[in-house]
């Protein structure tokens, strides 16, 4: 029985049952104070409803704070960022005003400007009221049903992404809630170790000042700052070091006394400025990580972080993620996971047998694809990114000839992407369109009166959005799986271990999950993660052959998993 959730943890909370599709069929309950209504929620969770809110941050980590885990939810602001995109809906069937309350507007990759986010208040006040959450939640249920009448099969995905979607909210609160267990202790020694003594006054700590001088020196420029990019350039370009940029993959490959102090300084200023001793204090106050993640922050679905660093924590630092006595950490992470999704969504059984029970990549050197896997990777990373030359362009044709479903599939997306059209995941999100003015820059270069350099750059723009539209299909699918993987995990997770004692999802990252758990329940643990990923495929892709293997390993720090 779903249950509309609305008002104020910390005033009027109104509970509201409805049916199916959203029609009220018991009178609402209005409770006020904060015991009443943490009785009132944690009795009606015991009968196992599907709570309906307008977003899992209004509620969700209130809740958890006092002890109460919810098991379902639908999340109303997630559930409407995906259908008014979604083209299983028919044209206008889901109409959104830019300045609803419903709308969630996803970046286009990277992170999300910074603003209001899942954890930034847990006790702020959802002011949608009661009604507003029924009439979106009957608006959201209608669309859906809608589809059904001539498209079941679309209908039974976006049930499926939209149900996966709010389960996501709920695992990202719960991480957040529970934290990545870490040791202050040992992340302070490696900063040291690599760095020097923390400056007591700010500034460069001794190891990084003395590779800033040794760069000064060996540059004939004693002012230089080899932290700007500006100033770097000029210095280089002084010493007759002419590159387009400071990237560490273009120095490398100039042979020149300063380059090795300079690559070391970049790499250790980057430890420094992302998780240095001021990332330390600001988000591991008391030896846990609080990951502040975006559920579909980027078009893709894929999660994005609110700062933090969550999406990318070094190698360097890893070591300083440790079990708590007692606890170990089960870490697991699909292997080749995007090109085993193109493979069961253009149902390639050529290339999902090429992957089965081993490594892709592999596979297709085994099978005479290509010369050996590290051109096998760079092929399918050529087909997934759409790369024309090099070595990955160079191979694209021998793809083709071995999995003409899978290619197709992604070729025709690319197509569709540069025509300025939306393509679609597996389940049904769909993509953005470019805005009018990209539309109009592609009519006018069309004119018979349009420039060269005009055409050109209209055919560089049509090509970035195919390479986009491209990627969409088979990254906002792999998010998907991903989604469907957390919420059978979460759901296996519950009943091991003891109250109070529970081995739960501490870290996320797009394909890799960390679970902090009792060491007693770590088998069972790894078991979980194995099952959780085999049901996502089988959700997803049905009886088609495709394998999705995961590395697992128990360690007591995150470092060992690798």
């Amino acid at each position: 029985m779903p249950l509309v959730l609305s008002g104020s943890p910390h005033g009027l909370v109104v509970i509201t049952p409805v049916e199916e599709d959203g029609t009220p069929s018991a009178a609402a309950r209005e409770l006020r104070g904060t015991a009443e209504i943490l009785a009132t929620i944690s009795a009606l969770e015991a009968e196992h409803p599907r709570w309906v809110w307008s977003d899992a941050g209004s509620w969700y980590p209130w809740l958890l704070e006092h002890g109460i885990r919810i098991e379902r939810c639908t999340d109303l602001r997630l559930g409407h960022a995906v259908l008014r995109l979604s083209t299983t809906l028919a044209p206008g069937a889901f109409p959104s005003d830019p300045q609803s309350p419903w709308r969630h507007e996803p970046a286009l990759g990277g992170i999300p400007e910074a603003g209001p986010t899942l954890f930034d208040e847990v006790d702020r006040v959802d002011t949608v009221a009661a009604t507003e959450v029924i009439a979106e939640f009957t608006r959201q249920r209608a669309a859906v049903a809608a589809v059904a009448t001539d498209n079941p099969v679309g209908a039974g995905k976006l049930r499926l992404l939209l149900a996966a979607e709010s389960s996501g909210a709920l695992v990202a609160a719960e991480i957040h809630h529970f934290g990545l267990p870490w040791s202050r202790e040992e992340h302070n020694r490696i900063l040291t170790e690599a760095l020097g003594e923390r400056p007591r006054f700010g500034g460069r700590p001794a190891i990084l000042a003395e590779l800033a001088t040794e760069i000064q020196g060996l540059l004939n420029a004693p002012d230089l700052n080899p932290d700007s990019p500006p100033e770097l350039l000029r210095a280089l370009a002084r010493a007759g070091i002419s590159v387009p940029s400071t990237s560490k993959w273009v120095l490398r490959e100039i042979e020149h006394p300063v380059i090795e102090p300079l690559l070391r300084f970049k790499s250790l200023s980057r430890l420094q400025s992302a998780n240095g001793w001021v990332w330390l204090d600001t988000w591991v106050p008391e030896d846990r990580y609080r990951p502040e993640y975006v559920v579909g922050g980027t078009a893709t679905g894929r999660w994005a972080t609110n700062g933090g660093g969550a999406m990318q924590l070094p190698a360097q630092i890893r070591a300083a993620v440790r079990a708590d006595p007692g606890h170990v950490l089960v870490v697991a992470d699909a292997a080749q996971l995007e090109p085993r999704i193109i493979a069961a969504m253009s149902r390639d059984t050529a290339m999902a047998a090429a992957g089965a029970g081993k490594d892709l990549y592999q596979g297709l050197a085994d099978a005479g694809v290509v010369p050996g896997r590290k051109e096998a990777k760079l092929a399918m990373l050529g087909a997934l990114y759409g790369a024309t030359s090099g070595e990955s362009g160079a191979l694209m044709p021998r793809l083709k000839r071995a999995f003409p479903q899978a290619i197709a599939l992604v070729e025709h997306a690319a197509r569709e992407g540069e025509k300025g059209r939306s393509v679609s995941t597996w389940l049904g999100r769909s993509s953005p369109v470019p805005d009018a003015g990209w539309f109009e820059f592609q009519r006018a270069a069309g004119q018979v009166d349009a420039t060269d350099a005009m055409r050109r750059r209209a055919g560089t723009v049509a090509r970035d959005w195919g390479r986009f539209s491209r990627n969409f299909i088979a990254q906002g699918t792999a998010a998907e799986w991903a989604l469907c993987w957390l919420a059978g995990l979460r759901q296996r997770l519950a009943p091991l271990g003891t109250p109070g004692d529970r081995p739960h999802l501490v870290y996320f990252l797009h394909d890799e999950v960390v679970v902090h758990a009792p060491a007693a329940d770590a088998e069972a643990t790894a078991a979980a993660i194995r099952d959780a990923a085999a049901e996502a495929g089988r959700l997803l892709f049905g009886t088609f052959p495709v394998d999705f293997p995961l590395s697992v390993a128990i360690v007591d720090r995150y470092s060992e998993a690798k």
